[in-house]
């Protein structure tokens, strides 16, 4: 049997294993051989830093490539990077990040071990190791630390993206950024990791790990990447700052009414990085056999993705809620009935107030206050709390619902 058939859960969604020579017997240069000729459990690494309390759904798609070598019989390493957060890592940044108090740190990772826990497999023993890479980092002496220094050049070092581009602008670089890779690095020495994994932006990170482990005696670990998920918009990478994400922490309902909008171009995407349903054309499968709901796909995988955080029960009350939302009494579910208004007639900048009274949905500026303060206003199904939230133009909310109540709501376009 091919390897790319026995181990399909291997590469399911992987952009790039490394070394990779997929004829190779050789298990230093191909994994799959490495997985079928192992007489142990492989110990395999995924660092997470907890520079912030919130991760959306772009942060699980390595967490579940790790439960499935979980599955398969391997040992999880979660790392939290609770000593390299406060360096914070300088992949893709155009500017030095701030540096994170321990308080931050901590409580940054409780909320992270709470996010993961409905994807990670933390019950079967030896399937799981939490580790934190303050145990080690913290305590090496300034010799070891030069030694680390010493496995790099310069040069090698700007040859990463993001430093290179700031050095080619002349933007600050920091010396202690230059140890961030080093310390990633330097945690697949501490754990002994025959794998890691990271997003396409954490190569130059992984390669660093391998060449330490080299350094340091070990047999070098295979680095394995993951894609970087586009946002629920289609066109650029899933991130709170751009609006375009679905947080793994969200409630049911607002988790539902995002997915369900999941534009064409990329829910094979979704469906293969998100799900565990068969990659044979689920959405061509769907269309064929619903002819008359081209949505059916959607509802599918939000279905799914919100049953992995939520459970059954709560997946199949929020597609109910999410169907309610946008129904009118005498008119079949579907969302078509809904009335639209057009953000054409709104002066931008403007405030959620002012928004709702434009579009009829309250009487007046006044009314729309009571109703935010008194909890009544939702965007998409997330509640809006705060009176004085703007809006720079109509980027941010054309195709949503807003909604008051529960009985007033209009589709917001251009």
């Amino acid at each position: 049997m091919p390897a790319s058939d026995r181990f399909e859960w291997l590469f399911r969604g992987v952009s790039e294993i490394f070394p990779h020579q997929p004829d190779a017997t050789d298990p230093a240069e191909n994994l799959a051989q490495r997985i079928a000729q192992t007489d142990r459990p492989l110990r395999v690494k995924l660092g997470i830093d907890p520079t912030g309390a919130d991760i959306h759904l772009g942060h699980s798609i390595p967490l579940r490539k790790l439960r499935s070598f979980q599955d398969a019989g391997h040992t999880a390493i979660l790392i939290i990077g609770d000593f390299t957060a406060r360096i914070g890592d300088p992949t893709g940044k155009s500017e030095v990040r701030n540096q994170l108090t321990p308080e931050q740190v901590t409580n940054n990772a409780l909320a992270y071990l709470d996010r993961v826990r409905p994807i990670l497999d933390f019950d079967t023993p030896g399937r799981l190791e939490v580790r934190y890479n303050s145990e080690w980092l913290s305590k090496l002496d300034l010799g070891q630390t030069l030694e680390l220094l010493s496995t790099m050049t310069v040069s090698q070092m700007l040859a990463k993206e993001g430093f290179a581009l700031r050095y080619a602008r002349e933007t600050p670089i920091f010396i202690h950024e230059f140890l961030y890779p080093l310390m990633q690095g330097y945690d697949s020495v501490a754990v002994q990791a025959d794998v890691e994994l990271g997003g396409t932006d954490q190569k130059f990170n992984l390669a660093v790990g391998r060449d330490l482990q080299r350094h340091f005696g070990l047999t070098p670990q295979f680095g394995l990447l993951m894609p970087i998920l586009l946002g629920t918009d289609g066109v650029q990478k899933m991130s709170k700052s751009l609006d375009n994400y679905v947080g793994m922490g969200e409630d049911a309902l607002s988790m539902y009414s995002k997915l369900e909008k999941t534009p064409d171009s990329i829910i094979k995407d979704y469906f293969t990085l998100l799900t565990d349903i068969g990659l044979d054309s689920p959405v061509e499968r769907l269309r064929q056999a619903i002819p008359d709901n081209p949505r059916a796909a959607q509802k599918l995988l939000a279905l799914e993705i919100v049953t992995q955080y939520h459970g059954r029960d709560r997946a199949l009350q929020a597609q109910a809620d999410a169907i309610a939302l946008i129904t009118k009494p005498g008119h079949n579910a579907g969302g078509d009935s809904i009335p639209e208004f057009s953000l054409s007639v709104v002066n931008f900048p403007a405030k959620i107030f002012q928004i709702l009274s434009v579009s009829g949905l309250c009487s007046g500026s006044n009314d729309a206050k009571r109703q935010i303060q008194g909890g009544a206003v939702k965007l998409d199904g997330q509640s809006i709390d705060n009176i004085d939230l703007t809006y720079d133009d109509a980027t941010a909310l054309v195709g949503k619902v807003l909604q008051v109540g529960k009985k007033r709501f209009k589709r917001l376009v251009n």
